[in-house]
């Protein structure tokens, strides 16, 4: 299936233009760690992460979840990283705070989570998350799209959380103690058995794959050179190209790291937008995907063109298609929605429009009631 030739000029144009990216965030290990039920003056929440890597450096971060849903981010000194990566976060950044951790312990072994994390919070006041999980049963994990940007207000893009090696701690066999200013806060539990065990809604993930989808842009959209069966745009992303008459559409958009790949798929392939007619309208189907374990996200597009301004829509209206055979998991994504319908609730617009020759693109996410 193809779009018909007759939306086109009659002529070539070899230089395409690509309105769409991937951003990839790498982070070594992750937990979260929630007391809505028992919540804290300012805090509900936190959200150890680990990294060692060429972009962020070595060391950990805790995200504080705060009950008004902003967050405030402690980190490590030495640590690069930058505000607008947490801004996208709930209902937004509420404050950076460099700190000297007490103890910055944070390890996912065979037997599960060992973490030792002790720092002030920006009261003064000591944060203490303990978690000592020594379980002779071997773990079961299982990989999904966290339903991270579910609690974001005001999106800039949209977060793919791709958990693989995921898990929850169990409560058998494990010492789990959550303190600030020595007040010991109650961890919310799983509601049923997973795997025959009963489990913390603590949960973590020993292998993240953290991804940012078509973060907004406001500016010239840079044109491309296409060759037959395929277009490198940068390092690590990789376009595939499909001829359609005069036009070369793009049929995939893949983005691959030594682990882990994301790859936007198209039917009928994404036409060449700077080659459409003065006014037509076209539309088709998307795809999101990572590995097949942690399922797919599908929706629609659709192209709007009148003269030199084109109008392009993704909406998500498929929301999330996980793939996963375990029973409990299954039951787990039918009982809370917001597993799979969170992304529904998103759709990304972008003008473009003609200016001698050169093309601007202004995008942005929004939130559906």
């Amino acid at each position: 299936m193809a779009h018909a030739e007759s939306i086109y000029q009659n002529k070539n144009n070899q230089k395409i233009l690509n309105p769409f990216s991937f951003h990839v965030d790498p982070m070594e290990r992750l937990l979260l760690v929630n007391f809505e039920s028992n919540p804290d003056v300012i805090y509900k929440g936190f959200e150890p992460q680990y990294f060692d890597d060429d972009i962020h450096g070595k060391g950990l971060l805790v995200i504080g979840w705060k009950n008004d849903m902003k967050v405030d981010v402690y980190y490590e000194k030495g640590l690069k990283i930058k505000a607008e990566t947490y801004d996208i976060a709930g209902k937004g950044l509420n404050q950076m705070i460099e700190r000297e951790f007490e103890s910055a312990v944070f390890n996912i072994l065979d037997e599960g989570v060992h973490a030792d994390i002790v720092f002030d919070d920006i009261l003064g006041r000591k944060v203490e998350i303990r978690i000592f999980e020594k379980h002779p049963k071997k773990r079961e994990p299982f990989g999904l799209l966290a339903p991270m940007g579910d609690a974001a207000e005001s999106p800039s893009a949209m977060p793919l959380v791709y958990v693989h090696d995921f898990y929850f701690v169990r409560r058998k066999h494990t010492d789990f103690q959550i303190k600030i200013s020595g007040k010991h806060l109650k961890p919310d539990k799983f509601p049923i058995p997973l795997d025959g065990t009963w489990m913390y809604f603590a949960r973590y993930s020993a292998d993240p794959f953290i991804v940012t989808f078509n973060s907004a842009i406001d500016g010239k959209l840079e044109t491309l050179d296409s060759f037959k069966n395929r277009l490198v745009t940068d390092g690590n992303t990789k376009l595939e190209i499909s001829p359609n008459g005069p036009a070369m559409e793009i049929k995939k958009m893949t983005n691959k790291t030594s682990k882990h790949e994301v790859i936007l798929d198209f039917e009928p392939a994404f036409p060449q937008v700077n080659l459409l007619k003065g006014t037509v309208e076209v539309s088709g189907k998307f795809s999101v995907k990572g590995h097949s374990s942690t399922g797919r996200i599908d929706g629609d597009y659709k192209i709007q063109k009148n003269n030199k301004k084109i109008r392009i829509l993704l909406e998500p209206t498929e929301g999330w298609i996980p793939n996963e055979n375990k029973l409990t998991v299954r039951f787990l994504y039918a009982v809370v929605k917001t597993f799979k319908n969170w992304p529904k609730t998103y759709r990304w617009i972008a003008d473009l429009e003609e200016f001698n020759g050169s093309w601007e693109m202004k995008s942005d996410w929004e939130r559906l009631k």
